[in-house]
């Protein structure tokens, strides 16, 4: 069966306010796909048009290259899982995975044999009897899987259903999910705020940031490759300089940053950077080394800045730091081996250094970003562009 979905120039408003911007994307059938961005981004809503939840202002939803809008929610091939599972407490395991198959007219017999195979499917075999109170959280996650599953959706639609779960239990069924999802062969889409749950579940990644999809990619190219400010900071940690650039190399662009001179990375995002351009400077807290006087002279690259605070990580020590030049806050992962603790103390100065081949320099545009003080997203309004992400 295709379950691939495609969003042909989709366009949400309620009102005078528009939810989701223009946007193309394509979903590939049997891939594990993530909508990834802060809380009101427009993740959600997506989700609910593609589901019938909502019907789009304009543009229009293919599933397996069916045309959906205007589809009922209860004719379209997909199946939902809801933050809160929405089980029926009152019923007992079997009844809730065989509900929807009851709805469609089932035999009991073919309904029961369904439930074993799919109770086999969940790690749940033997537990259909159980009333739902009697489960713990992640068996009732796997109880709204196999519910959902039951009635053979081509796309299953997940809307945050792991966020109510201690990180213990929603460690565990990432993988879970990841599995079910691998064994079924249907397409998966998943919303999440949560970068750790789509980088180590998804096939590709859709970061989003208000109602535009800033880019689609896989995890690994999402984290080293950001295509705008946004993605660099929203996906892992970032230390974000801004600057001019003063130039353009075959591999690597120079930034003149007020207070720190001149900075060089790499060139990232999809625009060509010439000389006069703002820009900023994206450098990852893992990518900064404690450097001693010698190395410190030798390193192409040094910011000197003064500890706050020395966060114990268990392997690691997360250093939040002031820059000396600027008073801007910068961020130091550093394994328990980087330096001595007395050099590490709150109020010591320090130099570090890092590979300008591992940074990465974006145009200073006027996309949204997140602040690195405060963690919130800084408006803008992002160029007028739809983005296709078709694989």
């Amino acid at each position: 069966m295709d379950g691939s979905v495609t969003l042909e120039r989709i366009v949400m408003r309620f009102g005078d306010f528009t939810a989701i911007e223009p946007t193309r994307l394509t979903i590939e059938s049997g891939e594990f796909f993530s909508f990834l961005g802060p809380s009101g981004c427009g993740k959600t809503t997506l989700l609910n048009i593609v589901s019938g939840f909502l019907s789009p202002s304009e543009g229009q939803v293919y599933i397996g290259g069916e045309p959906m809008v205007g589809v009922p929610v209860n004719q379209r091939p997909t199946a939902m899982i809801f933050q809160n599972l929405a089980l029926f407490p009152l019923m007992s395991v079997y009844q809730n995975i065989e509900f929807g198959l009851e709805v469609r007219g089932v035999g009991r017999t073919a309904r029961r044999q369904r439930s074993d195979e799919l109770l086999e499917l969940v790690a749940l075999t033997g537990s259909g009897d159980k009333p739902i109170a009697a489960l713990s959280g992640g068996q009732k996650q796997r109880v709204a899987i196999a519910r959902a599953l039951a009635v053979e959706p081509r796309v299953l639609l997940l809307d945050e259903p792991l966020s109510a779960l201690d990180l213990k239990l929603r460690q565990h069924m990432r993988n879970e999910l990841k599995a079910i999802q691998r064994k079924t062969g249907i397409t998966f889409i998943y919303i999440t705020h949560d970068q750790g749950e789509a980088l180590a579940m998804s096939d590709r990644v859709a970061v989003m940031s208000a109602g535009r999809i800033q880019q689609v990619a896989d995890p690994e190219t999402l984290y080293h490759r950001p295509e705008t400010g946004f993605v660099a900071a929203f996906v892992g940690e970032n230390n974000r300089l801004a600057g001019t650039v003063v130039d353009v190399g075959e591999t690597l662009i120079t930034l003149e940053v007020a207070g720190l001179g001149r900075l060089a990375g790499r060139a990232g995002g999809q625009a060509g950077l010439a000389v006069g351009q703002r820009a900023a400077l994206y450098v990852r807290p893992e990518q900064l080394v404690l450097l001693d006087e010698m190395a410190a002279a030798d390193a192409p690259a040094t910011l000197e800045a003064e500890v706050e605070s020395v966060n114990f990580e268990g392997a690691w020590r997360m250093l939040e730091a002031r820059l000396s030049a600027t008073g801007e806050r910068l961020r130091i992962l550093l394994g328990q081996g980087d330096g001595s603790r007395q050099s590490l103390a709150p109020g010591a100065r320090g130099r570090f250094g890092y590979d300008p081949q591992q940074a990465i320099v974006l145009a200073d545009d006027d996309s949204p970003r997140l602040d690195a003080e405060t963690g919130e997203v800084v408006s803008g309004q992002p160029r007028e562009s739809a983005h296709a992400a078709s694989a």
